[in-house]
């Protein structure tokens, strides 16, 4: 028998955006950037672009999901957004392994009974340290400062957790910046498939709407390196650990 962290996982991605049009050609859109992020990791993703109306037909055959970001608000009236939160409902209910980042984890939050909003404090951007709170978890390499260098680029942010979810990472900006939810879900807000040029490259183009102050310290975060591999190890532990 392979050692569980050998065995190769087969993990629907549920799209629910784009990277920037002027990016994605060159730096990749969420299938390309979570498939840099995971192969590495034993993982075999298959992309349901749900903003586009394409949902899986049969949740069968699948070790576990991904749910991405998406520049839409969870809590736009939009149909795909609608069906997306009773896919996540059945998921959950499911016990399926579910690991949702930046749009994915607040929509998971709001799905489930919990509430999303602007942050007070504006855009989160740029490279943003995430504080972990406890212990490690089972499926988690403990970080060596006890904490996570990754990018953030987000305003919305969850502010009221559903109810049995707890959070496992923060910042000041961002208090739920990661939470668990029983043994099958993992949701984190910030994005550990962006690289440096991802960032640099929203940050640029959306500075009107971040503010020259927000946009500058973000640009200027972007020399420190990242933990995205580290992330990586602990999303593909979590999506094997959730599976036992």
């Amino acid at each position: 028998m392979p050692a569980v962290s050998e065995i190769p996982l087969h993990i629907g991605l549920i799209q629910c955006g784009h990277v920037h049009p002027d990016l994605a050609p060159t730096l990749g859109d969420y299938p390309e950037l979570f498939a840099d992020l995971l192969e590495p990791q034993g993982i075999d993703l298959t992309t349901f672009d749900v903003d586009h109306d394409q949902f899986p037909d049969d949740l069968g055959g699948f070790d576990g999901w991904v749910v991405s970001g998406s520049a839409n608000s969870a809590y736009e009236d939009l149909p795909w957004i609608h069906r997306t939160e009773e896919l996540l409902r059945t998921l959950v209910a499911g016990q399926a392994p579910v690991v949702a980042v930046c749009f994915g984890h607040q929509l998971l939050a709001q799905a489930l009974g919990g509430r999303v909003a602007k942050s007070p404090d504006g855009w989160g951007a740029g490279m943003h340290r995430y504080e972990l709170i406890g212990d490690p978890l089972p499926w988690m390499a403990p970080p060596p400062d006890g904490g996570v260098r990754i990018i953030a680029s987000h305003q919305d942010q969850v502010v009221e957790l559903p109810d049995g979810a707890v959070v496992i990472a923060r910042t000041d900006h961002c208090p739920i910046a990661a939470y668990t939810l029983g043994t099958s879900v993992l949701a984190i807000q910030p994005h550990p498939e962006f690289t440096t040029e991802v960032s640099r490259g929203l940050v640029e183009r959306r500075r009107d709407r971040i503010g020259p102050e927000t946009s500058d310290a973000a640009l200027a975060s972007l020399s420190e390196p990242l933990d995205q591999q580290l992330v990586a190890g602990w999303m593909a532990g979590f999506l094997r650990h959730a599976r036992q």
